[in-house]
């Protein structure tokens, strides 16, 4: 009995081995929502970032996991197909770089796990139950609170105080303006700056907007970060040189690039951390178990060269607490 139980054992383990085999190899497949398009140099710095990650926690791309990415390039429109797309061919996880890209993503599945990057209010927008146990499938990180708009107007005032208007440019089919302008408003008044909301949906419609607002002197702007003024950040960048309007941004590569100042979450940061979440959901682990966390890494960068061709001298207690200073 004894001798036939050790073969059966033996022959059991046999069996097992292939499916235990085929069961390690097994190429999973990581889907990733992004709003720009697959040419923007800082997008492939987050992507890059996001996949060396990966690959520290033992996920190797074109070896045991594949990276499906999804570009909308600025397009509302082509980032809700993408969605549905990408829902179709079932990934194993949804990587969604942003609110907007989860708001897509959100209405074409309630099964697939999605981890999301960057979002704003993830509890108040209804994404997620609470951020200590979100519930459903959805978990990440949430990029600031609305308050965060507060310091915008701050740095603006800083570095152009002889500014009383402030456009507050954001995407038609952003939901973040209302509660950035709720929270902005008091302090506005306190500054002495009249907010003028400004919603555009194309560069053409950006255009004629800045065109119009800067006919009236001693104005400035505020982008809010979204899939089209991340996409086409170098318009508006470009409208704000042309009509001397002094702008800050939600994020460093935005000042890097010719924008006036930025203060905003390290995104890159975000990406890099999102990429533990997605090895413990493939690993087993559910989504809404896993804590939506915070950012904790926030820039205040300032460009001198747009300052000076714009006519402004930052002053040196501003400059003073700058993380990074362009000359």
């Amino acid at each position: 009995m004894k001798r036939r139980a050790f073969i059966a054992l033996l022959s059991g383990a046999a069996a097992a081995l292939p499916f235990a085999a085929r069961a390690q190899t097994r190429v999973r497949r990581v889907g990733v929502m992004h709003a720009t398009a697959e040419s923007d140099s800082e997008s492939q710095a987050r992507l890059a970032v996001f996949q060396d990650a990966l690959r520290q926690l033992g996920w190797t791309v074109g070896g045991n996991v594949e990276i499906d990415n999804r570009w909308a390039a600025g397009s509302a429109e082509r980032l809700r197909a993408n969605a549905a797309e990408l829902v179709v061919s079932k990934p194993d996880v949804i990587v969604a770089g942003g609110t907007t890209q989860l708001a897509a993503v959100k209405r074409e599945t309630s099964t697939i796990p999605i981890v999301v990057t960057q979002v704003i209010d993830p509890v108040g927008a209804g994404f997620v139950a609470s951020l200590a146990r979100p519930g459903g499938n959805i978990t990440g990180f949430a990029q600031h609170e609305y308050g965060l708009a507060v310091k915008w107007l701050e740095v603006m005032k800083q570095i152009a105080p002889h500014v009383i208007r402030v456009a507050l440019v954001r995407d038609s089919f952003s939901g973040a303006a209302a509660g950035l302008l709720r929270e902005m408003e008091p302090a506005a008044r306190s500054l002495g700056v009249q907010l003028e909301p400004m919603a555009v949906s194309d560069t053409a419609e950006a255009e004629r907007a800045v065109a119009a607002f800067a006919r009236e002197p001693n104005g400035g702007l505020i982008v809010v970060g979204s899939p089209f003024t991340v996409a086409h950040r170098s318009v508006l960048i470009g409208l704000a040189a042309r009509h001397r309007l002094p702008a800050v941004y939600p994020f460093s590569y935005m000042a890097r690039d010719g924008g006036l100042a930025s203060y905003g979450i390290d995104t890159r940061d975000l990406w890099r951390r999102s990429a533990s979440y997605v090895d413990r959901i493939l690993k087993g682990e559910k989504p809404g178990e896993l804590p939506v966390q915070q950012a904790t890494k926030f820039e205040l960068v300032i460009n001198l060269k747009t300052a000076k061709a714009l006519g402004l001298d930052p002053p040196m207690a501003l400059l003073a607490r700058t993380d990074e200073v362009i000359e």
